[in-house]
């Protein structure tokens, strides 16, 4: 691939070769994954920097970006912190249920890792993470007076939070087939490599100086989304200048004001952690709760059996993304007509949350956040994107 010809190329390594389609759902993926993905990331958030600005060499937007897309860390550990501002009083009940929606209903577990870590959609988190290649990973929110872990070690995967003095166990299969299957859907890395599957021609990306985070020197990338009726505002990467990894990730609104994602490390190694690190054993009089069970089938199994006896009207197969770049849309119909549709959550939060509109496509509710607007029509239809209110009410009117 010929190299940027400015720093505000618009053509992300790695795209080209995807499917049209891929890449629109791509394009869609990321400022949704902000609501419930960010929510369960093991690494962004607001770093503390040091005072004044390393001196590093150029480096261009092009080299950047393939420098993370070459980044390999196998090995971490360092004390991050998530904060999180859509704009909602409380998010808990909204991505809890999106969560819980999307893996099965959940074994009842205060220490299940589908709902606790769906806590960090809002507001701000303290979390300890260690990782030593794709078989070992652990993560501690702290809270006051207690602490929840997750820990990923081979085949097993151990939930337990202190304060309820209760135990989540499930099983991956082989460690070496479905470990990724255990980890979190976005990582520091992964969430701005899905930012930048967005990059295209509406898109301009830049080198904007130079950082120290958590003691790291870092390249400072900068995405700035050109359509007129998106909400995001500019995404903001610290990229480790010696081993590529995202170190802080920044998402702002096209509204401005304070940051509605504002991850990354505030302390932060490379060393090998300790294989004690990833060791867990139930304490003494702890509820156990086993996730996965070999006769009944696992959680995973369950789910998808639930989805097909509910007809999928709970999965995403039957979206049609409008547009495209970061203004796109994404849009499905729930087949509830005359009822707002089968939301959970989200259906109770625009009833309750949302303003009335009207359009050719008749009347619905629009749920409102900093970056996330949805549409859910009178008749079971529902419109959902990074974009304001008025650009869902153009596609449903579109579309009808």
């Amino acid at each position: 691939m010929a190299p940027y010809e400015s720093d505000d190329s618009t053509t992300a390594p790695g795209t080209d070769d995807r499917r049209p389609g891929r890449r629109r759902a791509a394009r869609y993926a990321v400022p949704v994954a902000v609501v419930g993905v960010a929510a369960v990331t093991i690494g962004l958030v607001p770093a503390l920097a040091d005072s004044g600005d390393p001196d590093l060499p150029a480096i261009s937007a092009q080299q950047l970006i393939e420098k993370i897309a070459a980044s390999d860390v196998q090995q971490i550990s360092g004390t991050v912190k998530v904060s999180t501002d859509l704009g909602l009083p409380d998010l808990g009940g909204l991505t809890g249920g999106l969560a819980s929606g999307a893996t099965g209903s959940g074994d009842g577990s205060a220490a299940d890792p589908t709902a606790k870590l769906a806590e960090l959609a809002t507001g701000t988190h303290t979390l300890r993470v260690a990782a030593d290649g794709p078989d070992r990973q652990k993560l501690s929110i702290l809270e006051n007076a207690a602490e929840y872990s997750v820990v990923h070690n081979g085949d097993d995967v151990w939930g337990y939070d202190s304060k309820s003095n209760e135990v989540y166990h499930a099983t991956t299969g082989t460690a070496s087939g479905k470990a990724e299957e255990t980890e979190p859907p976005a990582t520091p890395e992964q969430l701005t490599k899905d930012a930048l599957k967005a990059v295209d021609g509406t898109t301009s990306v830049t080198v904007d100086g130079t950082a120290h985070v958590a003691g790291r020197d870092t390249y400072k990338l900068l995405i700035k989304p050109k359509d007129a009726d998106t909400t995001v505002g500019a995404i903001s990467v610290a990229v480790d200048a010696r081993t590529g990894l995202p170190l802080k990730f920044t998402l702002t609104p096209a509204t401005g004001g304070a940051a509605v994602v504002d991850a990354g490390f505030t302390k932060v190694s490379f060393a090998k952690p300790a294989a004690s690190t990833f060791d867990f054993t139930p304490p003494k009089g702890a509820k156990v709760t086993e996730g996965a069970d070999a006769e009944h089938g696992t959680r995973s199994d369950k789910a998808e059996k639930g989805v097909e006896g509910r007809a999928g009207r709970d999965s995403l197969d039957g979206v049609n993304v409008i547009g495209d770049g970061w203004d796109s849309i994404a849009a499905f119909d729930t087949g509830q007509g005359g009822s707002g549709g089968d939301l959970g959550a989200l259906g109770g939060l625009a009833g309750s949350l949302g303003d009335k509109v009207k359009g050719s496509f008749g009347s619905g509710t629009v749920l409102s956040t900093r970056l996330i607007n949805a549409l859910v029509t009178d008749d079971g239809k529902v419109y959902v994107g990074a974009v304001t209110k008025d650009a869902l009410v153009k596609a449903a009117d579109a579309a009808k």
